[in-house]
């Protein structure tokens, strides 16, 4: 039996990436995302590199500052609320990454954010509230029942 094709190769590495930019903020690793796309670990590591130019690990740490960048520049949350909503377990690997990625850090980007002007930001309890997991995830994925009838 031969390798597949390329195309179907390239699928099953794009599958993974749509896992990654889908729950970046999840605690996803790469053994999860390797068997997601059907890959051995250091083989999937490995395929994604060529395939996108960066590891997985590197994508989602670069996935995850993206999107900090957003809430950074858009809602009223602090640093460590954007550090967690995010996926970083660890205030100080996400302040490193966000340095080494935009060249400052998060609290020096919030303020020039701030003080370019811009949308009033979003109140930190509302993205809170939308960032939150559905009720079927937060009881174990336990349909919730409800007190009588719907109208």
């Amino acid at each position: 039996m031969g390798r597949p094709p390329a195309t179907t190769r390239l699928a099953s590495l794009r599958r993974a990436r749509d896992l990654i930019d889908r729950d970046f903020a999840a605690g996803i690793d790469v053994t999860a995302m390797a068997a997601h796309a059907g890959y051995s670990r250091y083989h999937f590591i490995r395929a994604f590199r060529a395939a996108y130019g960066a590891t997985p690990s590197d994508y989602l740490s670069r996935r995850r500052v993206e999107r900090a960048r957003e809430l950074l520049r858009t809602a009223n949350l602090t640093v460590t609320e954007v550090c967690v909503l995010v996926g970083f377990s660890s205030l100080g690997s996400f302040s490193s990454r966000f340095s080494e990625l935009t060249g400052c850090s998060p609290s020096e980007y919030q303020r020039r954010s701030r003080a370019s002007g811009g949308p009033p930001p979003v109140p930190g309890c509302m993205v809170l509230m939308w960032s939150a997991p559905p009720p079927a995830v937060r009881n174990h994925g336990e349909a919730l029942e409800v007190a009588g009838p719907l109208a």
